[in-house]
């Protein structure tokens, strides 16, 4: 906690209406005789209102009546802002809170021509928004007396000609479920308004870690001119927390992306056969993604043949495939804000060689052991300790070293053919809730991928010949349950038979 530098306001000379928005001790306006919420007179969507993002109007094919966005009805997003207040007033009871999640801006690789936008997670997570350039404002104290504001750009016909509609001011209360909202542009007179009047309050805001540059300029000039005694902290630890344990519906819409991410890589293989490039094999799994309803890919995928494999996130997937290599596809899409992550290795012929057999047997046995473990709920630290120590005894054991390992060095060579962890959380984002540590036991509710793999280049000299030049991983999406480990990803073939007579049978 750091303690903000002091500058005295004048007092109560700022608009009247934004004080009584937040109650300021200066301001007549009581919390009893306040005006109901701007969402107590407001109708809910309706057929032929347009939004800044799908409603079940719109898009019926997406969503049902009730869901904010595709699969995820209106009350969740309240209970998640609702859960992070109470993990936020408990830190310090005798306070004020004041938690700042800001959305992701429009992104442009040129001038006027932008990226794909993404928002960010959390602000998704905790608003179910989609638009750029708004602010999730929650505040509240230890009496639970939580309120939540959202800023978000206003309706304008000439802008909304341009880049489609906007959700604006005056619906949002309703559309999203909060108490109220305001202009953006009113963001910075909120916060100062807060300061001067809860003088000793806590606020919340990731101020290392700035995700929309203009949002962050405003909450320096908020942070600097505060009134000497203000704090402020980090909220994304607790929303990490919060979204580590994913819902039932949550889990839902993951089995979904794993089911799309599982055929696609599944066609990749189908379509495989010498002389195809990685960019093809790229193109192909991201086609059947989108067509089985993905919006994106997850990530930019790795396609590498040959000895690209060895290369762990090569993503430049610009090689011809030639007879006798086997190609790493390691892939997942993103549906409806959720992401499969998977990783799948086969040959380009269609039939394993003897040295690669050799290798694949023994990351999936290492794999299959690692996914029966997990139902003992260990940490992904301690997965990937058990990994280490068997595949090194796996590659002892099959002859893999060029000369002999001292038993008790078996766990560390095996990290040099294997330098990655063999686990991540996973949800929203592929490396999902970064700030959890994975020396935590798994439990109930966490969904993770379990990924363990060699990687032997042309130079590698502590293998024998045959196996240099080979890049194998086998990665699955596993949903951790108090009845055992359940595979998401089970879609996607790995067992070597399967594998053989899906790529033999190519329709390319």
């Amino acid at each position: 906690m750091f303690s903000l530098s002091s500058r005295v306001f004048s007092r109560c000379n700022i608009q009247s209406s934004i004080l009584c928005i937040v109650h300021c001790k200066h301001c007549t306006t009581s919390q009893k005789s306040r005006q109901p919420l701007q969402s107590d007179n407001l109708n809910s969507p309706q057929k032929n209102d347009f939004y800044g993002q799908p409603t079940p109007y719109t898009h019926p094919h997406l969503m049902k009546e009730g869901e904010l966005i595709p699969g995820i009805e209106l009350n969740e997003f309240k209970e998640r802002r609702n859960r992070l207040m109470h993990k936020v007033v408990s830190t310090t009871h005798n306070r004020y809170h004041l938690a700042v999640i800001p959305s992701a801006p429009k992104i442009y690789m040129t001038e006027k021509i932008p990226y794909v936008f993404r928002q960010n997670s959390d602000f998704l997570y905790l608003t179910g928004c989609m638009e750029p350039d708004s602010v999730l404002v929650l505040s509240g104290d230890s009496s639970e007396n939580f309120k939540s504001t959202i800023f978000l750009r206003k309706r304008d016909p000439h802008s909304e000609l341009w880049d489609g509609p906007r959700t604006g001011v005056e619906r949002a209360p309703t559309f999203f479920g909060v108490h109220q909202s305001l202009p953006i542009s009113e963001l910075k007179l909120f916060l100062m308004s807060h300061m001067k009047s809860y003088p000793g309050l806590v606020l919340w805001y990731d101020y290392l870690n700035a995700v929309n540059t203009e949002v962050h300029s405003v909450m320096t000039s908020v942070i600097d001119g505060a009134n000497g005694k203000q704090i402020w902290e980090s909220p994304r630890y607790f929303t990490h927390q919060l979204r580590l344990i994913k819902s039932p519906v949550e889990q839902r819409l993951m089995q979904e992306s794993c089911n799309i991410a599982s055929t696609a890589v599944s066609k990749a293989m189908a379509v495989t056969r010498p002389g195809i490039t990685e960019h093809q094999l790229f193109a192909t799994v991201d086609y059947e993604s989108r067509m089985k309803g993905a919006e994106i890919l997850a990530y930019p995928p790795v396609v590498a043949a040959g000895n690209n494999a060895t290369i762990i996130h090569y993503i430049n997937n610009t090689q011809q495939t030639q007879s006798g290599d086997m190609v790493l596809m390691d892939a997942g899409c993103e549906y409806h804000g959720y992401v499969s992550d998977i990783t799948r290795t086969w040959p380009v012929d269609g039939k394993f060689t003897d040295p690669q057999r050799v290798l694949y047997e023994i990351i999936l046995a290492l794999q299959l052991e690692l996914i029966q473990i997990s139902k003992n709920f260990p940490s992904l630290d301690d997965l990937f300790h058990f990994m280490c120590r068997s595949l090194g005894y796996k590659l002892d054991e099959a002859g893999v070293f060029s000369s002999n390992v001292p038993k008790d060095k078996l766990a560390q060579v095996a990290y040099e053919f294997c330098p990655h962890h063999v686990s991540h959380y996973l949800g929203m984002d592929v490396h999902d809730t970064a700030l959890i540590k994975r020396s935590i036991p798994i439990k109930h509710g966490m969904v993770i991928t379990i990924e363990p793999g060699v990687y032997i280049s042309k130079n590698n000299v502590l293998a024998r010949p045959e196996f240099r030049g080979m890049g194998i991983r086998i990665e699955d999406d596993i949903l951790v349950t108090d009845s055992g480990p359940v595979v998401l990803s089970a879609l996607c073939p790995k067992e070597i038979d399967e594998i053989e007579k899906i790529v033999s049978s190519s329709t390319y």
